[in-house]
C-alpha cells in the first residue's frame, strides 16, 4: 500500500505529476515516489522546553523517505515560513545527472521564497542510510531534517542479515532560536551559540524544568518547561524481542557535538557507514560526527527481564550536557520501564587517542568497494584557522572566509556570468604555519573563489587543523563534500607532512564516506575522482562554523550539463533566466 502523498509505479504504468512537464515512465527495476512537504513553524518540545520548530507536514524530525536503489524521488516542496526562505540538501545523494537538485542555497539554486513551491527531483542509486536537512543559514539547527533509508534492489543481498531494523537520530538542541544563534554570531562582540541545552535520540530529550523559572508558554496555558508533556515524559523507545539481531540505522544532525553512542550491555558490530559496506568490526561504543550515517548490527542477548540504556555523550569538547536517553526495551516489559541505573557516560571526551583508533578501523568491504587509484592529479592543502576580519570572528580555508555568492555558482558556471563570483583560482596550499600557535593572521578576508576541477581527474585534499584564537584549543571538525563520496586515506596527528605521511595513505582498502572529521591538532587525507558534473559545496558540518565562512566549492564538467532547469533561477544575476 503506498504512503499518503506517494505515488509509485510498476512496469509499464504511468504516473503523471501535475507539477512536473515531463511524463515519467517506470521500470521494472525502478518506481517513482512523489512527496508532498509542507516546511512551516510548529511549536514543540522535544526535550520539554516549548520552542517554535520547523516541522514538515507538521513532524518533526521530518517523515523518513523509505526506497528501494534505483527508486526516482520527487519531493513537491512548498514554503510556509512566512518571513524565511528554504533550501534542503539530500545529504549523500550524489545527484548524478541532477545537479540542480542538490539542495545547497547559493551554490546548485536559488533558495525557495516564502509561499513558494519548488520540485526536487532526483534517483537514489545506491543503497544505504542517508539524510536530508536544511541548507539555509542555520536552520538545521532548528529542526528542518529526516532520513533517508535506501534498501538493495531486487535480487540483490547485503553482506549481513539481521531480523528487524531500528532507526536512530541523533541531536543537539537549544532553546534558543536559529535566528538568535545566526545574529551572535555575526556581531561584535561576538557572542558563542555556546553549548547545547540537550542531546536528543529520536527527538526527544529530558531539559531540568526546576532550572528554568516559572515562563508561560505561547498560549499562556502552562508552564514554557513541562516534563509531563508527552513530546518529552518518556524517552525514545527502541523494542526488541530476546535472542534476535536488529539493524539499527544511525544518524548525526547535530548542529554542533560530536557524539558517542552506546547501548549498555551490548556490543555494536558496524557494518555500514555513509552508504558503504565495512568490514565488520565489533565497538563497544560508537563515535559519530555530524553528518554521518552508520548502520551496527546489535544481538539481544542480555537478560531480558530488565530494559537498557541507550546513551548519548559529547566529544571533543569538555561536556556541559546531560546525557542523552534512550530506552532499549526488551519485549514483553514495559516500554517506559526505567533500567535500574544511571545511563553510561562512555570514554572521556578529550581521550584523542582513542578517536583517532576508532577512526582507523575503518576498512571497506571486500567485493563491494572498489579501491582508489593509486595516484593523483591533483593535491589540494586546506588550513582550517579560527580568525578575524575587521573584528569579526570567522573562520577561514587558506585565509579565506567563505561567503556565498549571490547568483548560485551552478548557473553563473553554465551561462557565463564571470561577474557572479571572484574568478581568481582558489589557494591551494599555505605558507608554513604553526598549528600550535593562536596566530592573529592578518592576511585573512572574506571570498567566493572555486577550485575549477578537471573532469575525471583524481583529486586528493589534505585537511589541517590547527589551533584557534584561544590557547590550547583546536575543535573538532566533521568535513561533507557534495555530489561525491571520497576515500579516507588516513588521519594523522599534528602538522601534515608530505613526504612522511603520503607513506601512511591506506590505497588498499580505504572507506568510501561523504562525510570524514577532521580530529584536533590533526589532518585528514581524502581522495575522489572529479567525475559528476556540476558545481559542489565542500565544507564543515558543524553549522555555526559553516556560518561562519568554513567551506569551499568545487566544480568540474558545468559544460556537460546540456540544460538548467529554469525553476532553480531567480536570484542574482540568473533572475533574466527565472520562469516561474
Amino acid at each position: 500500500m503506498n504512503r499518503p502523498g506517494e505515488c509509485m509505479c510498476n512496469m509499464f504504468v504511468w504516473c503523471i505529476f501535475a507539477l512536473i512537464v515531463t511524463v515519467p515512465i517506470c521500470t521494472e527495476a525502478s518506481r517513482i515516489r512523489h512527496y508532498r512537504w509542507n516546511v512551516k513553524y510548529e511549536y514543540k518540545s522535544p526535550d520539554c522546553y516549548e520552542k517554535l520548530v520547523i516541522t514538515i507536514n507538521g513532524e518533526f524530525p521530518g517523515p523518513t523517505i523509505l526506497a528501494q536503489e534505483g527508486d526516482l524521488i520527487y519531493v513537491e516542496l512548498t514554503n510556509l515560513l512566512p518571513t524565511e526562505n528554504v533550501a534542503i540538501h539530500w545529504h549523500g545523494i550524489r545527484q548524478i545527472g541532477t545537479p540542480w537538485s542538490d539542495g545547497a542555497e547559493a551554490i546548485t539554486q536559488c533558495p525557495i521564497l516564502p509561499g513558494q513551491t519548488f520540485v526536487y527531483k532526483f534517483t537514489v542509486d545506491r543503497p544505504g542510510t542517508y539524510l536530508y536537512h536544511a541548507h539555509y543559514g542555520m536552520q538545521r539547527s532548528a529542526g528542518l531534517y529526516g532520513s533517508i533509508h535506501v534498501a538493495v534492489g531486487k535480487r540483490k543481498q547485503e553482506p549481513f542479515s539481521y531480523d528487524g531494523e531500528l532507526s536512530v537520530i541523533l541531536n543537539d538542541w537549544w532553546h534558543k532560536s536559529h535566528q538568535e544563534q545566526a545574529h551572535g554570531l555575526s556581531t561584535i562582540p561576538f557572542i558563542w551559540v555556546g553549548e547545547p541545552e540537550s542531546l536528543l535520540i529520536g527527538a526527544r530529550g529530558s531539559y531540568n524544568c526546576s532550572l528554568l523559572k516559572s515562563i508561560s508558554n505561547a498560549a499562556g496555558s502552562g508552564s514554557i518547561c513541562n516534563s509531563t508533556n508527552p513530546q518529552c515524559s518518556t524517552p525514545h523507545i527502541l523494542s526488541v524481542k530476546p535472542g534476535k539481531t536488529y539493524r539499527l540505522r544511525i544518524t548525526s544532525v547535530a548542529s554542533l557535538s560530536s557524539f558517542n553512542f552506546l547501548i549498555e550491555g551490548h556490543n555494536m558490530t558496524v557494518v555500514e557507514a555513509d552508504g558503504h559496506y565495512v568490514e565488520p568490526f565489533v565497538v563497544q561504543d560508537l563515535n559519530i560526527y555530524s553528518g554521518e550515517t552508520y548502520s551496527v548490527l546489535i544481538r539481544a542477548d542480555q537478560d531480558p527481564s530488565r530494559n537498557y540504556w541507550a546513551a548519548l555523550n559529547v566529544r571533543g569538547r569538555q561536556p556541559k550536557t546531560p546525557t542523552g536517553r534512550a530506552i532499549l526495551n526488551y519485549i514483553p516489559n514495559s516500554a517506559t520501564k526505567f533500567p535500574p541505573n544511571i545511563p553510561p557516560t562512555g570514554p572521556l571526551w578529550n581521550d584523542s587517542s582513542y578517536t583517532l583508533n576508532q577512526a582507523k578501523l575503518y576498512k571497506a568491504k571486500a567485493g563491494y568497494v572498489d579501491p582508489p587509484p593509486l595516484q593523483s592529479s591533483r593535491r589540494i592543502i586546506l588550513l582550517n584557522t579560527q580568525n578575524k576580519i575587521d573584528g569579526y570572528t570567522k573562520w577561514a580555508i587558506n585565509n579565506i572566509s567563505f561567503v556565498p555568492p549571490q547568483t548560485p555558482y551552478l548557473i553563473a558556471l553554465k551561462h557565463n556570468l564571470s561577474k557572479s563570483f571572484d574568478q581568481i583560482p582558489a589557494p591551494e596550499n599555505y605558507l608554513p604555519y604553526d598549528i600550535l600557535s593562536p596566530q592573529k593572521n592578518q592576511n585573512t578576508t572574506y571570498g567566493n573563489r572555486i577550485y575549477k576541477l578537471q573532469f575525471n581527474s583524481t583529486v586528493d585534499v589534505i585537511l589541517q587543523n590547527a589551533n584557534m584564537l584561544a590557547n590550547n584549543a583546536s575543535e573538532i571538525h566533521p568535513w561533507h563534500l557534495h555530489g561525491h563520496d571520497f576515500w579516507v586515506l588516513a588521519h594523522g596527528e599534528g602538522a601534515f607532512d608530505p613526504l612522511k605521511d603520503t607513506e601512511k595513505f591506506n590505497l588498499k582498502n580505504p572507506p568510501l564516506k561523504n562525510t570524514v572529521p577532521l580530529l584536533r591538532y590533526g589532518w585528514t587525507a581524502i581522495r575522489f575522482r572529479a567525475d559528476n558534473p556540476g558545481a559542489w559545496q565542500f565544507h564543515c558540518h558543524v553549522e555555526a562554523h559553516f556560518f561562519m565562512g568554513m567551506g569551499v566549492v568545487f566544480s568540474e564538467g558545468v559544460e556537460r550539463i546540456s540544460r538548467l532547469p529554469t525553476s532553480i533561477m531567480g536570484c542574482g544575476e540568473s533572475k533574466r533566466f527565472f520562469r516561474h
